[in-house]
Protein backbone atom coordinates (compact mmCIF):
# COMPACT_ATOMS: atom_id res chain seq x y z
CA UNK A 1 0.00 0.00 0.00
CA UNK A 2 1.47 3.35 -1.08
CA UNK A 3 0.94 6.14 1.47
CA UNK A 4 1.75 9.82 0.96
CA UNK A 5 2.05 12.50 3.63
CA UNK A 6 1.12 16.15 3.06
CA UNK A 7 2.64 18.63 5.50
CA UNK A 8 5.49 16.17 5.94
CA UNK A 9 7.86 18.53 7.77
CA UNK A 10 5.44 19.47 10.54
CA UNK A 11 5.35 17.84 13.97
CA UNK A 12 2.64 15.39 12.97
CA UNK A 13 4.01 15.01 9.46
CA UNK A 14 7.36 13.77 10.73
CA UNK A 15 5.69 11.27 13.06
CA UNK A 16 3.51 10.02 10.22
CA UNK A 17 6.57 9.54 8.02
CA UNK A 18 8.24 7.49 10.73
CA UNK A 19 5.14 5.38 11.33
CA UNK A 20 4.71 4.54 7.64
CA UNK A 21 8.41 3.69 7.29
CA UNK A 22 8.30 1.45 10.37
CA UNK A 23 5.28 -0.65 9.43
CA UNK A 24 5.48 -3.76 7.27
CA UNK A 25 3.42 -3.85 4.11
CA UNK A 26 3.51 -0.10 3.54
CA UNK A 27 5.45 1.97 1.02
CA UNK A 28 6.14 5.65 1.57
CA UNK A 29 5.15 7.18 -1.76
CA UNK A 30 6.33 10.67 -0.89
CA UNK A 31 5.77 13.78 1.16
CA UNK A 32 5.06 17.40 0.33
CA UNK A 33 5.32 20.84 1.85
CA UNK A 34 4.30 24.29 0.66
CA UNK A 35 6.41 25.99 -2.04
CA UNK A 36 9.40 27.74 -0.52
CA UNK A 37 9.35 25.72 2.69
CA UNK A 38 12.78 25.41 4.32
CA UNK A 39 12.65 21.60 4.36
CA UNK A 40 11.97 21.10 0.65
CA UNK A 41 14.51 18.64 -0.82
CA UNK A 42 15.23 17.16 2.64
CA UNK A 43 15.25 13.36 2.78
CA UNK A 44 11.98 12.06 4.27
CA UNK A 45 13.80 9.53 6.42
CA UNK A 46 15.97 12.25 7.91
CA UNK A 47 12.87 14.36 8.62
CA UNK A 48 11.38 11.36 10.43
CA UNK A 49 14.57 10.86 12.44
CA UNK A 50 15.38 7.49 10.87
CA UNK A 51 17.66 6.24 8.10
CA UNK A 52 17.71 8.00 4.74
CA UNK A 53 14.94 6.76 2.41
CA UNK A 54 16.20 8.25 -0.85
CA UNK A 55 12.96 10.23 -1.19
CA UNK A 56 12.96 14.00 -0.82
CA UNK A 57 10.24 16.38 0.29
CA UNK A 58 8.60 18.07 -2.69
CA UNK A 59 5.92 20.65 -3.39
CA UNK A 60 3.94 18.94 -6.17
CA UNK A 61 0.90 17.78 -4.22
CA UNK A 62 -1.00 16.69 -7.31
CA UNK A 63 1.83 14.32 -8.23
CA UNK A 64 1.82 12.92 -4.70
CA UNK A 65 -1.87 12.07 -4.90
CA UNK A 66 -1.33 10.49 -8.30
CA UNK A 67 1.46 8.27 -6.90
CA UNK A 68 -0.40 7.19 -3.74
CA UNK A 69 -3.15 4.76 -2.77
CA UNK A 70 -3.99 6.97 0.20
CA UNK A 71 -2.78 10.34 1.49
CA UNK A 72 -2.77 11.41 5.15
CA UNK A 73 -3.52 15.07 5.87
CA UNK A 74 -2.77 16.83 9.18
CA UNK A 75 -2.37 20.34 7.80
CA UNK A 76 -4.63 23.43 7.92
CA UNK A 77 -8.23 23.86 6.72
CA UNK A 78 -7.46 25.85 3.55
CA UNK A 79 -5.06 23.21 2.23
CA UNK A 80 -7.30 20.34 3.33
CA UNK A 81 -9.98 21.73 1.01
CA UNK A 82 -7.48 21.60 -1.87
CA UNK A 83 -6.38 18.09 -0.91
CA UNK A 84 -9.97 16.85 -0.91
CA UNK A 85 -10.36 18.02 -4.52
CA UNK A 86 -7.09 16.32 -5.49
CA UNK A 87 -8.20 13.07 -3.82
CA UNK A 88 -11.36 13.04 -5.92
CA UNK A 89 -9.46 13.94 -9.10
CA UNK A 90 -6.86 11.17 -8.71
CA UNK A 91 -9.19 8.60 -7.09
CA UNK A 92 -6.94 8.49 -4.03
CA UNK A 93 -8.27 7.66 -0.58
CA UNK A 94 -7.80 10.38 2.03
CA UNK A 95 -7.32 10.37 5.81
CA UNK A 96 -8.01 13.76 7.43
CA UNK A 97 -6.88 14.73 10.92
CA UNK A 98 -7.07 18.48 10.29
CA UNK A 99 -9.48 20.31 12.60
CA UNK A 100 -11.12 23.74 12.53
CA UNK A 101 -12.66 23.29 9.06
CA UNK A 102 -15.20 25.87 7.91
CA UNK A 103 -18.53 24.89 6.38
CA UNK A 104 -16.99 25.48 2.95
CA UNK A 105 -13.98 23.29 3.76
CA UNK A 106 -16.24 20.54 5.06
CA UNK A 107 -18.40 20.71 1.95
CA UNK A 108 -15.29 20.04 -0.16
CA UNK A 109 -14.50 16.99 1.98
CA UNK A 110 -18.03 15.65 1.60
CA UNK A 111 -17.91 16.18 -2.16
CA UNK A 112 -14.67 14.18 -2.38
CA UNK A 113 -16.25 11.40 -0.29
CA UNK A 114 -18.76 10.84 -3.08
CA UNK A 115 -15.89 9.57 -5.23
CA UNK A 116 -13.32 8.09 -2.81
CA UNK A 117 -13.08 6.71 0.70
CA UNK A 118 -12.39 9.51 3.18
CA UNK A 119 -11.71 8.91 6.87
CA UNK A 120 -12.15 12.08 8.88
CA UNK A 121 -11.75 12.31 12.63
CA UNK A 122 -11.12 15.08 15.13
CA UNK A 123 -8.81 12.66 16.92
CA UNK A 124 -7.23 9.50 15.51
CA UNK A 125 -6.37 8.02 18.92
CA UNK A 126 -8.02 4.68 19.71
CA UNK A 127 -8.40 5.75 23.34
CA UNK A 128 -10.17 8.99 22.48
CA UNK A 129 -12.65 7.18 20.28
CA UNK A 130 -13.46 4.84 23.16
CA UNK A 131 -13.89 7.98 25.33
CA UNK A 132 -16.40 9.37 22.82
CA UNK A 133 -18.57 6.28 23.21
CA UNK A 134 -18.34 6.35 27.00
CA UNK A 135 -19.21 10.06 27.15
CA UNK A 136 -22.27 9.61 24.96
CA UNK A 137 -23.50 6.70 27.06
CA UNK A 138 -22.90 8.52 30.36
CA UNK A 139 -24.71 11.64 29.17
CA UNK A 140 -27.80 9.61 28.32
CA UNK A 141 -27.80 7.79 31.64
CA UNK A 142 -27.20 10.80 33.89
CA UNK A 143 -29.59 13.35 32.42
CA UNK A 144 -29.94 17.07 33.14
CA UNK A 145 -29.37 16.67 36.88
CA UNK A 146 -25.67 16.54 35.99
CA UNK A 147 -24.03 19.60 34.44
CA UNK A 148 -21.58 18.84 31.63
CA UNK A 149 -18.26 20.66 31.25
CA UNK A 150 -15.60 19.75 28.68
CA UNK A 151 -12.06 20.87 29.47
CA UNK A 152 -9.19 20.57 27.02
CA UNK A 153 -5.52 21.59 27.01
CA UNK A 154 -3.04 21.64 24.14
CA UNK A 155 0.41 22.99 23.30
CA UNK A 156 1.00 26.70 22.77
CA UNK A 157 1.13 26.34 18.96
CA UNK A 158 -2.39 24.99 18.42
CA UNK A 159 -4.38 27.45 16.29
CA UNK A 160 -8.03 26.41 16.80
CA UNK A 161 -10.17 26.39 19.94
CA UNK A 162 -11.97 24.52 21.30
CA UNK A 163 -10.07 21.56 19.91
CA UNK A 164 -11.72 19.34 17.35
CA UNK A 165 -11.70 16.54 19.91
CA UNK A 166 -13.46 18.73 22.49
CA UNK A 167 -16.13 19.57 19.94
CA UNK A 168 -16.46 15.87 19.05
CA UNK A 169 -16.97 15.12 22.75
CA UNK A 170 -19.60 17.87 22.84
CA UNK A 171 -21.42 16.27 19.93
CA UNK A 172 -21.21 12.89 21.67
CA UNK A 173 -22.78 14.08 24.93
CA UNK A 174 -25.38 16.09 23.01
CA UNK A 175 -26.30 12.95 21.08
CA UNK A 176 -26.54 11.05 24.37
CA UNK A 177 -29.09 13.59 25.58
CA UNK A 178 -30.77 13.97 22.18
CA UNK A 179 -30.15 17.72 22.02
CA UNK A 180 -28.53 20.10 19.50
CA UNK A 181 -24.99 20.99 20.56
CA UNK A 182 -25.08 24.40 18.87
CA UNK A 183 -28.16 25.39 20.88
CA UNK A 184 -26.76 24.12 24.18
CA UNK A 185 -23.07 25.02 23.81
CA UNK A 186 -21.41 27.63 26.06
CA UNK A 187 -17.95 28.50 24.74
CA UNK A 188 -17.06 31.65 26.72
CA UNK A 189 -17.74 32.92 30.24
CA UNK A 190 -16.59 36.37 31.25
CA UNK A 191 -17.93 38.94 33.65
CA UNK A 192 -21.33 38.72 35.32
CA UNK A 193 -22.72 35.62 33.60
CA UNK A 194 -25.54 34.74 35.96
CA UNK A 195 -26.37 31.22 37.11
CA UNK A 196 -25.61 28.27 34.91
CA UNK A 197 -28.53 27.27 32.70
CA UNK A 198 -29.77 23.71 33.07
CA UNK A 199 -28.84 21.45 30.16
CA UNK A 200 -26.04 23.56 28.75
CA UNK A 201 -22.73 22.01 27.69
CA UNK A 202 -19.74 24.11 28.71
CA UNK A 203 -16.29 24.25 27.16
CA UNK A 204 -13.02 25.45 28.69
CA UNK A 205 -9.84 25.83 26.64
CA UNK A 206 -6.28 25.86 28.02
CA UNK A 207 -3.09 26.44 26.01
CA UNK A 208 0.54 26.12 27.04
CA UNK A 209 3.79 24.22 26.90
CA UNK A 210 4.08 21.12 24.74
CA UNK A 211 0.92 19.30 25.86
CA UNK A 212 -0.02 16.79 23.15
CA UNK A 213 -3.67 16.75 24.16
CA UNK A 214 -5.66 16.43 27.40
CA UNK A 215 -9.46 16.10 27.40
CA UNK A 216 -11.87 15.70 30.31
CA UNK A 217 -15.66 15.42 30.29
CA UNK A 218 -17.12 16.35 33.69
CA UNK A 219 -20.59 15.38 34.83
CA UNK A 220 -21.17 17.54 37.94
CA UNK A 221 -24.16 16.64 40.08
CA UNK A 222 -25.22 17.48 43.61
CA UNK A 223 -22.87 15.67 45.96
CA UNK A 224 -20.78 13.94 43.30
CA UNK A 225 -18.81 14.45 40.13
CA UNK A 226 -17.91 11.95 37.42
CA UNK A 227 -14.90 12.68 35.22
CA UNK A 228 -13.89 10.85 32.05
CA UNK A 229 -10.35 11.77 30.99
CA UNK A 230 -7.94 10.99 28.18
CA UNK A 231 -4.35 12.28 28.22
CA UNK A 232 -2.04 11.88 25.27
CA UNK A 233 1.60 11.91 26.34
CA UNK A 234 2.86 11.64 22.75
CA UNK A 235 1.52 12.54 19.31
CA UNK A 236 2.57 9.07 18.23
CA UNK A 237 -0.88 7.78 19.22
CA UNK A 238 -2.42 10.04 16.57
CA UNK A 239 0.07 8.87 13.95
CA UNK A 240 -0.57 5.20 14.73
CA UNK A 241 -4.32 5.73 14.50
CA UNK A 242 -4.03 7.63 11.22
CA UNK A 243 -1.91 4.92 9.61
CA UNK A 244 -4.39 2.32 10.86
CA UNK A 245 -7.14 4.33 9.17
CA UNK A 246 -5.08 4.52 5.98
CA UNK A 247 -4.72 0.74 5.89
CA UNK A 248 -8.47 0.38 6.47
CA UNK A 249 -9.35 2.40 3.36
CA UNK A 250 -8.09 -0.37 1.10
CA UNK A 251 -11.08 -1.83 -0.73
CA UNK A 252 -13.59 0.54 0.90
CA UNK A 253 -16.36 2.09 -1.17
CA UNK A 254 -16.53 5.88 -1.55
CA UNK A 255 -17.95 7.53 1.54
CA UNK A 256 -17.19 9.68 4.55
CA UNK A 257 -16.05 7.47 7.42
CA UNK A 258 -14.94 8.04 11.01
CA UNK A 259 -12.52 6.31 13.34
CA UNK A 260 -15.52 4.55 14.85
CA UNK A 261 -15.92 2.83 11.46
CA UNK A 262 -12.21 2.01 11.33
CA UNK A 263 -12.29 0.52 14.84
CA UNK A 264 -15.61 -1.28 14.37
CA UNK A 265 -17.26 0.64 17.21
CA UNK A 266 -20.52 1.14 15.28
Amino acid sequence: MKIGIVGCAGRMGRMLLGEVIAQDGLVLSGGTESPGHENLSDDLGVLAGVASQGIIAGDDTSALFDASDVVIDFTVPATTETHAALAAKHQTALVIGTTGLSAEDQAAVETAAQKVAVVQAANMSVGVNVLLGLAERAAGLLGDDYDIEIVEMHHRHKIDAPSGTALALGKAVAAGRNVDLEQQSVRVRDGHTGARKTGTIGFATLRGGDVAGDHTVMFAGDGERIELTHKASSRSVFAKGAVRAARWTEGQKPGLYSMRDVLGLG
